[in-house]
């Protein structure tokens, strides 16, 4: 056949799909394994397409690629623009002599897309491009091969490939030709189940005749549902069986060997022809989330930390690893996030109770998804028990709260923390290259060391169980509901709820400054410059209020969305991010908000206390005693519950400090031309950057393949629960108590506020209004200077002691969290009615 333009599908596999298109590429390696039946064919390669389309439309493609990705008339209008210009192409002659030499007469033939972004590991980009069935004759694939390059400029495929980060212009279009089968029947196979991800079910969709009405749903499927090579559920489509269980079990048996053939689940189109099955393509299944590596095959059931920690964003690879190499437990990952397997804990009856009571209290969710694959009773074994738990452990498993903390503790616990990082500070700073990773695995432990000190774990615990007895002692006593939310209003020591007030105080120095307020709302508007400190100064009264925003930085510039991950920029590093905060703080409150805030809170909580304390004592039987209890758990959660923000302000003040060094590193890897940028290292694991550092090697291959499975992950939903078999459990509520309609979640801090809601998913483009509720995916501390300035919150990640429910709690804000998929069902600017005690949410208009 003559080259670049045709090749044979045989003459192909997944090492040309440059040539010949990730669909091309994926039937050239089918029809080369043994036992695998692929109808023959042949692709119009991409060659042709560069040589024949690419100078016709370059100029079309620039301009589509500079419009605004908001701009969808515009990419509509300009998408059709390239389609008609390439359907006019004259395809030379060249071409057409090389496509009728490899045709077979008045042979029927498929004439079907094949990009080279599609059916990827990351993007299959199914059904984004064109394909045309039952084409004869030289003439009329030519006109069909035409309309699969125009296909390749569809407003859907320019949109697909802006969301996956594919720039168009790279994209070239191969064309797959192949001979039509007479199907008895056709379908779809996946070797997963799409719905749940379980990897050990199968499931067949198959139709009589050939596919393409299946497909597009013009017919409704015979289905098979195929598990260790029996089918274990089918359902009927029309009279007349599409397949037999025997024959939906072979095929099911043909796809284990592709998908094994690709190292991954495949989604594959298959048609029946005299009972031998044909396929004519294959592509992996995009929409699974990937499974931890557990070098085993037993059967493992993990628990997500981003759900947990509040940040269920993908993290790049020195993010992961860094978590790992300080985290307390083992954490595995997958998908860009990290997983704690639980399996041995939930296997003995004894931990399983403190496990499920802990994730309880943590996300209610995340304890049902786990109860859900509890109750089968066939994934995780049951261990006898070794005995009682031993005394002096707690419920969680850590040692026990003292009996009567002494609050001391407190002070004395934040000074070792504070010590702690002044001296990684200062002993980091002659470090470099090879030394410096050997420091950070030394500092690593001392980490480890300070946050595994049982005196801090006894501190958390002192203000976390003190909070859960007054709730249910005094539901019980007095029937009254979430009552530590107003009784550790304004309690001490809670550095995240310090940092929100820290902000007013900056307003108050900004407020009095018109053209220092101008300034800022012009950098805010063009948050990319972080330069405006230095311009700030510049502007009549700026000096000051450079001074004021240089020293909250100095306090919380290690702070920022999604901080877990030491790759994402800190505040220090894009103090622009504060600015719309800040803004909002100079617009929406008076000098001295802070101040007055605080005192408030504290009046509240007295005043509770004096309430609840007088009401006990009027009880006839026992009042006094529980009384004098109630007053002590006061005192207690009064004196701890603040703390339990610090260990976090702990780790992200040391991981600010590891990633300067680093970041220093990478510039000299940089400057030795070992990199191309200092961000290329957030794409290796620390263990591989400390070999580059030592090697003066660095793999840019395996950089680039990152930085393309990282913007993959970005599309994935992690899973609460996530099984070995691939099964993701995001649980359920089992709640009665809602009214139609109303959304529900966890109740988290108490009262109920109506107002408008805000829907904001960055932190650096929020636009608040006094009395607006807050609704996003997920907050964590960098949030919460943004909840001075709100009525109410709503998130769909979180539980009764994540950061976002204890500053809600510590501000006064009526919050329901856990809402799955607020952001889409709530629209910004609707009026809601946020229900805190309760935990559900109803639009109100």
């Amino acid at each position: 056949m003559s080259r670049p333009y045709v090749w044979d599908l045989r003459e192909v596999d997944e090492s040309r799909v440059d040539l010949v298109g990730g669909k091309g590429a994926h039937l050239g390696a089918l029809s080369r394994m043994d036992g695998v039946r692929v109808p023959a064919g042949f692709c119009v390669t991409t060659d042709a397409y560069r040589q024949v389309v690419a100078p016709a439309v370059g100029g079309l493609l620039d301009r589509l690629a500079r419009l605004d990705a908001e701009d969808r008339d515009g990419i509509r209008a300009l998408s059709a623009e390239i389609r008609r210009a390439v359907e006019e192409i004259v395809i030379p002659g060249d071409l057409a002599a090389a496509l009728t030499r490899a045709l077979d007469g008045e042979v029927a033939y498929a004439v079907r897309s094949s990009a080279t972004a599609e059916d990827l590991p990351t993007a299959s980009f199914a059904g984004q491009q064109d394909s045309y069935l039952n084409i004869v004759g030289t003439a009329a694939i030519l006109r069909h091969v035409s309309r699969c390059w125009a296909s390749l400029f569809t407003e859907r495929a320019v949109t697909y490939r802006r969301r996956n980060g594919i720039d168009h212009r790279t994209v070239r279009m191969a064309v797959v030709v192949q001979r039509m089968v007479l199907a008895d029947a056709s379908g779809v196979l996946f070797t997963a189940d799409p719905v749940t991800g379980n990897r050990k079910v199968a499931t067949v969709d198959a139709g009589l005749g050939l596919g393409d009405a299946l497909v597009s749903g013009l017919v409704n499927p015979d289905g098979f549902t195929v598990r260790d090579g029996e089918v274990i559920a089918r359902s009927a489509g029309g009279a007349v069986p599409a397949l037999t269980d025997e024959q939906a079990v072979r095929l099911v048996h043909l796809g284990r060997r592709i998908e094994a053939r690709f190292g991954r689940p495949q989604d594959i189109e298959w048609c029946l022809a005299d009972d031998d099955f044909q396929i004519v393509q294959s592509r992996p299944i995009t929409t699974l989330f990937p499974i931890p590596e557990a070098g085993d095959q037993e059967n493992h059931l993990y628990v997500s930390v981003g759900h947990q920690q509040m940040m269920t964003d993908p993290m790049k690879p020195l993010g992961l690893s860094m978590w790992q190499l300080t985290a307390m437990v083992p954490m595995h990952a997958a998908g860009g996030r990290l997983f704690v397997d639980v399996t041995r804990r939930l296997a003995s009856p004894a931990s399983r109770a403190a496990l499920l009571d802990v994730m309880g209290k943590g996300d209610p969710l995340v304890r049902d998804a786990l109860e859900t694959v509890l109750d089968r009773g066939d994934f995780v074994p049951t261990l006898p028990d070794t005995g009682p738990p031993a005394r002096g452990v707690s419920a969680t498993g850590g040692p026990a709260a003292p009996a009567e903390p002494d609050p001391a503790i407190v002070a004395e616990l934040i000074a070792r923390s504070q010590e702690s990082v002044a001296a990684l500070e200062r002993d980091i700073r002659s470090k470099t290259g090879p030394a410096l990773f050997d420091f950070l695995l030394e500092a690593f432990e001392e980490h480890k060391r300070v946050l595994g000190d049982p005196l801090n774990f006894r501190a958390i615990m002192a203000g976390m169980e003190a909070t859960w007895w007054l709730n249910d002692k005094l539901a019980e006593w007095l029937g009254e509901k979430n009552a530590a939310d107003t009784l550790t209003l304004s309690a001490p020591d809670n550095i995240t709820s310090e940092m929100g007030l820290d902000l007013l105080d900056v307003a108050d120095v900004i407020r009095p400054l018109p053209q220092v307020v101008a300034f800022l709302r012009d950098a805010a508007a063009a948050p990319e410059d972080d330069g405006f400190l230095d311009g700030l100064a510049k502007v009549p009264g700026g000096t000051g209020a450079r001074d004021a925003i240089e020293a909250y930085l100095d306090r919380y510039g290690m702070r920022c969305a999604g901080e877990i991950d030491i790759t994402r920029p800190r505040w220090s590093e894009r103090p622009a991010t504060l600015l719309p905060a800040i803004l909002d703080n100079v617009r929406n409150f008076e000098p001295g908000a802070a101040g007055r805030r605080f005192e408030e809170g504290r009046r509240k909580a007295r005043k509770k206390e004096r309430d609840v304390l007088s009401r006990l004592r009027a009880q006839p039987e026992g009042g006094e005693r529980r009384a004098e209890e109630t007053k002590r758990m006061i005192d207690q959660v009064r004196a701890f519950i603040g703390y339990r923000e610090y260990p976090k302000y702990g780790i992200v003040s040391r991981y600010f400090i590891y990633k300067r060094a680093l970041m220093e590193e990478a510039a000299r890897l940089v400057r030795a031309g070992v990199l191309a940028e200092k961000e290329d290292v957030f794409f290796l694991t620390f263990q591989e950057l400390r070999d580059v550092s030592r090697s003066n090697r660095a793999d840019t291959a395996l950089i680039h393949r990152r930085k393309d499975d990282f913007r993959s992950y970005g599309a994935l939903t992690p899973p609460r629960v996530l099984t070995s078999d691939g099964e993701a459990l995001s649980g359920s509520y089992h709640r009665a108590d809602a009214p139609a309609g109303a959304l529900v979640g966890v109740a988290v801090s108490a009262g109920t506020v109506e107002g408008r809601a805000r829907v904001v998913l960055d932190m650096a483009k929020a636009d608040l209004e006094a009395g607006d509720i807050l609704v996003t995916t997920f907050t964590d501390p960098s949030w919460s200077p943004l909840f001075v300035g709100i009525a109410g919150l709503v998130t769909e990640v979180g539980g009764l002691m994540t950061h976002g429910a204890v500053i809600a709690r510590e501000y006064g804000l009526p919050a329901v969290v856990g809402v799955e998929r607020a952001t889409q069902l709530i629209r910004d600017g609707e009026r809601i009615r946020v229900y805190g005690t309760e935990g559900y949410v109803e639009v109100v208009g």
